[in-house]
């Protein structure tokens, strides 16, 4: 579980617990070693095929490597900037912990987090999202205002909890 907390002045560290950070090795590790091997021998076998401007299962395997390099990039930020442990105690919303909102009069549950999150009780709600934005940072008892693209409407934050 990722977890990302305010310390050090204005930085934001993310926490990952061991299991997280054990199975995010594990994908890297398979991406970089098995991964690309399979998309290498895909590109050469589309190539084998002919004319690459009109090959699509070429131009799809090029798809597929781009979008795993993305990946593998991605994982290798998370792992070297990342601190394994539980994070400190959080007093306001943050990814990786699980808020309750009131959202004009529906309290809704949510997992404060990312894709990479995953949790089996409470939908998973983006920190970059409208609602997610607009609550980060906010302690239980306070109302945001939130200006999605549809609406803009108030969200009280009723409690934090980890998972």
């Amino acid at each position: 579980m990722a977890e990302t907390s305010r310390d050090q002045g204005d930085l934001a560290t993310t926490w990952l617990s061991q299991e997280a950070h054990d199975r995010l090795q594990a994908e890297l590790e398979e991406l970089t070693t098995r991964g690309r091997k399979q998309i290498t021998a895909a590109i050469e076998e589309a190539r084998a095929h002919g004319d690459l401007k009109e090959n699509a299962e070429y131009h799809s395997a090029k798809e597929e490597q781009g979008q795993m390099e993305a990946r593998i990039r991605q994982l290798q930020t998370l792992l070297r900037d990342a601190k394994v442990g539980e994070a400190p105690p959080a007093d306001a919303v943050a990814p990786g912990l699980i808020v309750t909102v009131d959202i004009e009069g529906d309290e809704e549950t949510y997992l404060v987090g990312s894709r990479e999150d995953s949790h089996d009780e409470h939908e998973v709600l983006s920190a970059s999202s409208p609602i997610g934005e607009a609550i980060l940072g906010a302690k239980p008892g306070d109302t945001v205002e939130v200006h999605a693209p549809a609406a803009t409407f108030e969200v009280t934050v009723k409690s934090l909890e980890r998972p």
